[in-house]
């Protein structure tokens, strides 16, 4: 694993995918940054980090997606590679808020953004970003977020969490031919209010009642509804109310 540090940058998603163009780089290196400036979520969201106390990191995946129709499997794949990292230091109540943002009760503590890019015949490269609060504690008009050291009142090596959670995905794409049923499954099951009632909201602000139910081969939310129906949503057309 070869490992760029920076103090701080735009992105790492960025300075990462201008880096990858450049030049050959090894599959899994790692940019991590100790404050960004304009670190990004899902769609163009914002996700903000206190300087010096958080995991920021994004890291080069290379060699695994040959398929466009198959890119949500790497979020399945980064997603449990956080969470197991995080059961093994008794982060308690984790889930996966879809389509992957990291929850410990009801507050989130992680998101994940994934860039593809098709680069040559059928080669798909990745750039996983994944913005953890490791060791901030203060979330002043932010309350529905938390971190590793409010939840567990201790802090944290963001070093080693790093190098844990790169060795968990390494061994998850390794294993993924074999055991991809077993990893849909395990995703599915760690699905934040996975089997509950919740009110959600519709891209044209109607809200409604629905049960979550699993998500798609393409990575679409699945939703009962009231009319006992199955409808699939992607990113940014339901939002959740909780």
């Amino acid at each position: 694993m070869q490992l760029i540090k920076l103090d701080a940058i735009d992105s790492t998603n960025e300075f990462l995918k201008g880096l990858s163009n450049k030049q050959n780089l090894e599959n899994f290196t790692v940019v991590t940054a100790e404050s960004q400036t304009k670190g990004k979520g899902q769609m163009g969201s914002v996700w903000s980090s206190e300087a010096g106390k958080n995991l920021i990191m994004s890291v080069l995946v290379k060699g695994f997606l040959f398929d466009i129709n198959q890119i949500f499997t790497l979020n399945i794949a980064i997603s449990l590679a956080v969470i197991e990292t995080l059961e093994s230091i008794n982060i308690p109540d984790l889930s996966i808020k879809w389509p992957n943002d990291i929850m410990s009760y009801n507050k989130k503590i992680g998101g994940i953004l994934i860039e593809n890019s098709i680069k040559g015949e059928d080669t798909i490269t990745s750039i996983v970003g994944l913005g953890l609060n490791v060791n901030q504690t203060n979330f002043e008009n932010l309350p529905k977020a938390s971190s590793l050291a409010v939840i567990a009142n201790t802090t944290f090596d963001k070093g080693v969490l790093l190098k844990m959670i790169i060795k968990n995905l390494e061994l998850k794409l390794q294993q993924w031919n074999q055991f991809s049923e077993m990893f849909w499954s395990h995703y599915t099951d760690r699905l934040f209010k996975k089997g509950v009632p919740m009110p959600f909201s519709d891209q044209n602000n109607i809200n409604f009642m629905g049960i979550i139910q699993g998500v798609s081969t393409i990575g679409k939310l699945q939703v009962l509804l009231e009319d006992d129906s199955i409808a699939e949503f992607d990113i940014k057309e339901i939002q959740m109310l909780y």
